[in-house]
């Protein structure tokens, strides 16, 4: 994060986390700043989560950048332009049958207000979870991620994600990838600031976390 309300809180979460942590501590000497910065186009980026998963994030840039240039220059990704468009030109550009019926119920709901993006800033981390995952595609994982990239909410343990258990087995030293139950327990030291731990710890597997 580099806006204004990320340097509010960066002092504070690097302290406590260096106070808190060494493992931390040595992590935040070696890669420096914290420097993720939020998405606003909040469609976009729960459209994108749909497309890029379980495929490479070429694949998924490619994907994406085919169906961008099907809107007019100057026009968004949007909930009613990807209606527009319907079923056919997103399969032409690459999207599963699977994920194209998902990236329309998104549509579908955005555009007739079920989900609400712009009401999602206003709730608290569970209930933007709960409103997320009953669109079709959006498990869990998506919707942590999209706290994380699109609210820039500080204080989210994505314990699913493979990069992040990666990154604990290996600076931890764990013999097998940690267990969900045993990545909250080690987080449990880092609250309210589990965000800016999991970046780090994304960090020191060499990958710069996207929207960084």
């Amino acid at each position: 994060m580099i806006d204004g309300e990320a340097q509010a809180i960066e002092g504070a979460a690097l302290a406590h986390l260096r106070a808190v942590d060494p493992v931390l501590g040595r992590l935040i000497d070696a890669v420096g700043p914290f420097a993720l910065q939020r998405d606003p186009r909040h469609f976009y980026a729960l459209f994108s989560s749909i497309v890029s998963q379980q495929i490479s994030v070429r694949a998924a840039a490619t994907i994406m950048s085919r169906i961008e240039v099907l809107f007019p220059p100057g026009e968004h990704l949007t909930a009613a332009g990807v209606l527009a468009l319907g079923a056919e030109p997103l399969r032409a550009a690459g999207l599963s049958g699977m994920k194209t019926r998902y990236v329309l119920d998104l549509s579908e709901r955005a555009a007739d207000g079920r989900l609400d993006l712009d009401r999602l800033a206003t709730l608290d981390d569970e209930a933007v979870i709960a409103e997320l995952v009953q669109v079709k595609g959006i498990g869990r994982w998506t919707a942590e991620m999209f706290l994380i990239f699109a609210l820039g909410r500080p204080d989210v343990l994505p314990v699913d994600d493979l990069g992040f258990c990666a990154a604990v087995k290996q600076q931890y030293g764990f013999d097998k990838l940690p267990t969900a139950d045993q990545l909250r327990t080690l987080g449990e030291c880092w609250v309210p600031y589990r965000t800016v731990a999991t970046w780090y710890l994304w960090c020191s597997l060499g990958n710069t976390p996207r929207g960084a």
